[in-house]
Order: C-alpha cells, then sequence, then structure tokens
C-alpha cells in the first residue's frame, strides 16, 4: 500500500497554504496571451490580494493587481 506521502495533496496545494503564492510580478503581460485568471484573496498565510495568470502556453505567472494597465487586463478577462 502507499505510503502516508502518496496520499498528501500536491505540492503547490501545500505551499499555497503556507505562504503567498506570488513572490514577485510579471510587469506586463499581452491580453491575448492569457487562457484564465484566478484571484486569490488574502488569507492567514498571505495579506495580500494575488493575482494567477495562467497563459495559453501553460504557463503561471502573478500579475501586479495594485498596476493601472493590469487592473483593465484583469478586469476584461473576469
Amino acid at each position: 500500500p502507499p505510503g502516508p506521502l502518496a496520499r498528501a495533496g500536491p505540492v503547490s496545494t501545500i505551499l499555497r497554504e503556507l505562504r503567498c503564492v506570488c513572490l514577485t510580478t510579471t510587469p506586463g503581460i499581452r491580453p491575448k496571451m492569457i487562457a484564465k485568471v484566478e484571484v486569490i484573496a488574502p488569507g492567514p498565510q498571505c495579506s495580500r490580494v494575488e493575482v494567477v495568470a495562467t497563459l495559453k502556453n501553460k504557463k503561471e505567472v502573478c500579475l501586479d493587481p495594485e498596476n493601472p494597465v493590469m487592473k483593465k487586463v484583469i478586469q476584461k478577462i473576469l
């Protein structure tokens, strides 16, 4: 039978519970490159709003929710 580690959740889920997801943000990204956007509300693990964009090439980048240009991009996608 699988050991206890085999039953643990994905590493990314565990890391999200322990600290902020976004350590740095991408200054600019073309909206056409974005497949989906996830907004992570502040919580006990991180005191700020985080915006994670999944690009069409499956890469994940963090967007700056305070950047005026990124605010417009985020509003269009959501």
